[in-house]
Formats: structure tokens, sequence, C-alpha cells
């Protein structure tokens, strides 16, 4: 799917599920929108570089809202040498691998838990799968490590590893 339509679709998706899967919970920080929070916490440079790479940055600066899983500098740092700068030279690839990363709506950690085990269906189209095990919350592989950061747009969970999607993103590690 090309970088428009993953853009279009994410809009229309944010604007279509937002009430459906939003909280009461959390409030939007006066930290600003999704993009701004995560440039502020300072350990997400290499989201930030792939998400402009990407052309994804309006997006996430839009209405909403959405929930980032949110990989740290050290989550792309563990991906297999090259695997970063092949998808940094495929705009769609990482679009692809970006958009898994988010969902339409807020879920918020208190969300997560009440669900216990979901496969919600991210911007990207795959769903991820959702665990809350002796109570720590698992998104695929990953391991949410802080939770709950509020933005204006959405909300972030910081997560220890990058989730890829079934084929492109698998291919693009390799």
């Amino acid at each position: 799917m090309r970088v428009r339509e993953l853009l279009a679709t994410a809009v229309l998706t944010a604007g279509t599920m937002g009430a459906v899967t939003s909280s009461a919970e959390g409030q939007a920080s006066p930290g600003g929108d999704l993009v701004q929070v995560a440039t502020a916490a300072g350990n997400f440079t290499t989201l930030l570089k792939a998400v402009e790479a990407a052309g994804l940055v309006e997006v996430l600066r839009g209405d909403g809202p959405f929930t980032l899983f949110a990989p740290t500098d050290a989550a792309f740092a563990k991906l297999p040498a090259g695997a970063l700068d092949a998808l940094l030279a495929d705009e769609d690839a990482l679009a692809s691998v970006l958009t898994y990363h988010v969902l339409a709506g807020k879920v918020t950690a208190a969300d997560v838990v009440r669900m216990g085990r979901a496969t919600p269906e991210t911007v990207q189209g795959q769903k991820l799968t959702i665990v809350v095990r002796d109570g720590v919350v698992h998104i695929n592989d990953a391991t949410v490590v802080a939770a709950d950061v509020m933005a204006s747009n959405g909300v972030i969970h910081v997560i220890d590893t990058v989730v890829l999607p079934a084929a492109s993103g698998q291919a693009a590690a390799r």
C-alpha cells in the first residue's frame, strides 16, 4: 500500500473508530501532540527519523486519537544488521512497519488490562496480539516498559522491541 493510501486510511480510521476505543481515563498532556511528546522524551530519535522518512509526521500530529506503541532507540538497535537501513530505503515498507505500531483510538493501560488478551487491528491493517501476563503487557514479542504517556491527540505506550507485520516487515528485517 502506498504512503498516501496509508495516510488517508489512518485519518479515516481514526475519525470513524476513535469513539469506539477511546477511554475517559487519562487527560491530554500539555506537552503537545504525539510527535511533540515523543520528541521531548528524547529516546525516540530513530522512530521520529523513520516517521519523517515515511511521510507520517502529519498523521501523528493529526486529530486522532491514536494509540502509539513506540519503540525506543534501543529497540531499533536490536533489529538485525542492515534492517533499519533497508526500511529507511523503502518508503512503503517503512510506512507499513510504522503504521503497524498505531491503533485508531485511545487505548490506555487500564483498557488493556481489562481486555486481558486482544487482537486489535492496526492502522496498517494487520492485527497485533496484546497479552497481559503476570501484570506485564506484551505487544507481539515486545514488552510495554512505560504506559500512558499522554498527548493531546492520543497516548504512547513505550515498547522495548520493534514489532513487525507478517510479510513486509519480516522481509525487510532480513
